[in-house]
């Protein structure tokens, strides 16, 4: 429906380019606005008939009786999605008035269409912003909130990508930019709104890692037109649940991502997260992903490949095995894990893999004895 808000507008912007009376009234024959501000609140008996029939009414001398309290002028429905959605009338002879009474509703339509657009566009923001709240709560997913995501046309579908840009609400050109990303990503299953301060969200579900990193690439180009504007990738989630944790890595990783880069992941900034908080979920995830493929023997030699200061001869006399037996297993760690022991940045990940989880059973091992 039209709100009285929008139908001053309309009055004002119509009697400027017109210099004739107008008056738009709500479908139930309430006029909301008139250039006659006596008008306004009465009942105008020619919008109801308008409602009624869906078609234009021309109000002369000869009818005017049948329509008390009007004048003579023509009236014509508003229509959005072929609803009618409210009665724009012109007042005057309406013989005079034909040439102009098309073009006033075209007109009037025009601007109800990009009113509501954007009404909605709000609305459904809205919607999104309460969502994603629920959603960072960590919580099992509610049916309510299955509702919602639903009706927001967002896809519980695995995967999930958070990611977090930093934009000043207050800013000049905060509007085009959420513009923009929703229109870039509208034809997929998104939300997209305003977290706390300055914080803002994607959520996207459903695509493919080379899809999705394609298309946060394009977008961070678009992006780029309106200042330097990085987004932080989080870590991809397989649950709803786990949004939180995806969001919170991309946080993360504009937190300690180089600022120039227009992406950033959080796997470039994974290490250094992880000194923020010895026992923290990030701490725990990592040192789970690097070593739960490694049994223990395994994890063993790759403690003593690193105390031997990655020598392979003093290592494998260590350990009493063969050196060829060493670089099987050597070569069996970088399998499992993905990460080669030999290689300086991979020995790098999977020494700090097994220097956490040490101070972690270190310092469990001091809880316990000291209870």
């Amino acid at each position: 429906m039209i709100t009285k808000q929008l139908a001053e507008q309309i009055v004002q912007q119509t009697m400027l380019r017109l210099h004739r009376n107008i008056n738009v009234m709500q479908t139930n024959g309430v006029i909301l606005a008139s250039g006659d501000e006596l008008r306004v609140n009465h009942i105008h008996e020619g919008a109801i008939e308008v409602a009624k029939t869906k078609s234009p009414l021309r109000i002369t001398k000869d009818n005017n009786h049948l329509f008390p309290r009007t004048k003579c002028g023509i009236n014509l429905p508003i229509f959005y999605q072929n609803e009618i959605v409210g009665i724009i009338g012109v007042t005057g002879e309406p013989a005079d008035l034909e040439e102009i009474a098309t073009l006033l509703q075209l007109t009037t339509e025009m601007m109800v269409h990009q009113a509501l657009i954007v009404s909605e566009r709000e609305w459904k923001r809205k919607i999104q912003e309460l969502v994603f709240e629920e959603l960072m709560s960590g919580q099992p997913i509610q049916k309510y909130l299955q509702e919602r995501l639903h009706k927001i046309g967002f896809q519980n579908k695995a995967p999930f990508y958070a990611m977090m840009l930093e934009v000043d609400p207050e800013s000049s050109s905060y509007q085009n930019i959420i513009q923009e990303i929703e229109y870039y990503l509208e034809t997929d299953s998104i939300l997209v709104g305003h977290y706390q301060a300055s914080e803002h969200f994607i959520l996207i579900s459903g695509l493919d890692k080379t899809t999705f990193t394609r298309k946060v690439t394009l977008l961070a180009e678009k992006l780029k037109k309106y200042y330097s504007l990085s987004i932080g990738l989080g870590r991809e989630v397989q649950l709803l649940e786990q949004v939180h944790y995806a969001y919170r890595t991309a946080k993360l990783a504009l937190q300690y991502g180089n600022p120039n880069k227009p992406v950033i992941s959080f796997e470039e900034v994974e290490i250094y997260s992880l000194f923020k908080n010895k026992d923290s979920f990030e701490v725990q995830t990592y040192t789970k992903k690097m070593l739960e493929p490694l049994d223990i023997k395994l994890q063993n030699t790759l403690q003593k490949y690193f105390d031997c200061s990655l020598q392979l001869s003093i290592c494998a006399e260590e350990l009493g095995i063969h050196r060829h037996t060493l670089t099987y297993r050597l070569n069996k760690i970088a399998q499992v894990t993905g990460y080669n022991p030999t290689n300086f940045q991979d020995a790098l990940a999977l020494q700090l893999a097994l220097l956490l989880k040490n101070r972690n059973l270190h310092f469990n091992e001091k809880t316990v004895s000291a209870h």
